[in-house]
């Protein structure tokens, strides 16, 4: 499972590659062990871990932090373990294979890897193979026909379908898509979760994407305000002159009814 972006939703990508992964490795143990056992020392790597990265990676061999959400055993046969890992990006399969090793205290090796979740896309669901998007421009360009261009390429708004949500008044869209900041009064709807520092999703009352944000103000304190500053723009997605503008000189920021 690799997402990749086109036009202009190359500029949020970077939110996905860094968001929780999950995994379906085959772990090789090096000499036999129940399956109680095995179980029982998988359980002890769910949650907070450390870890060191492998000689062969390309960053820094520093203990970093990071944390398996689930780790499941599917099935195993006395020497193969096949294993579900759900853990955050940067979480490396083949050294939490060798850890687990270590502490069943007869080794442990990763033999294969797939990588079935990066944030809200998953391989059961809207995975495409490069022949199949090749089809689907040939039918576009040649045919004039895009049906298969339209399921293949899904709107760059699933990218955020996992991130808390402001809808923004149809008066603070242009503002935002000129990179203001967005104020209290251009706020519709917010989502309930949202928390101070959180990365904030802001879309139109249709549910297109205009940017990502960083929350200034939690949920309830938008909520309650009335004016004020509620978030910051990190990237803009959607191009300016879509919507009228509502401000009425340079600078005036964000002000909806």
């Amino acid at each position: 499972m690799l997402p990749i972006a086109l036009e202009k939703m190359t500029k949020i990508i970077g939110f996905i590659m860094h968001s929780s992964k999950e995994y379906v490795c085959v772990m090789d143990v090096h000499a036999p062990v129940s399956e109680d056992e095995l179980r029982r020392v998988l359980g002890e790597f769910k949650g907070v871990i450390y870890q060191r990265p492998p000689l062969r990676s390309s960053v820094k061999r520093s203990v970093r932090r990071r944390a398996v959400h689930e780790i499941e055993l599917l099935e195993y046969d006395g020497k193969l373990a096949l294993m579900r890992v759900a853990c955050d990006a940067g979480t490396y399969i083949r050294k939490l294979c060798w850890d687990i090793g270590l502490v069943l205290g007869v080794g442990a090796h990763m033999r294969e890897l797939r990588r079935t979740k990066t944030g809200p896309f998953h391989e059961s669901h809207g995975l495409v193979r490069l022949q199949e998007l090749s089809e689907a421009v040939y039918r576009w360009k040649v045919e004039g026909k895009d049906d298969m261009l339209r399921k293949t390429v899904m709107p760059g708004e699933y990218i955020v379908c996992g991130m808390p949500l402001i809808v923004l008044r149809d008066t603070a869209v242009e503002s935002i898509a000129h990179g203001a900041k967005l104020a209290a009064p251009g706020v519709s709807m917010v989502s309930e979760r949202l928390r101070k520092g959180d990365r904030v999703a802001m879309l139109t009352l249709k549910g297109e994407l205009v940017a990502i944000g960083k929350a200034v103000m939690s949920s309830y304190e938008i909520i309650e305000a009335s004016k004020g500053i509620v978030v910051e723009p990190l990237r803009v997605v959607m191009e300016t002159g879509l919507y009228p503008r509502a401000w009425k000189r340079e600078g005036a920021g964000v002000d909806g009814p």
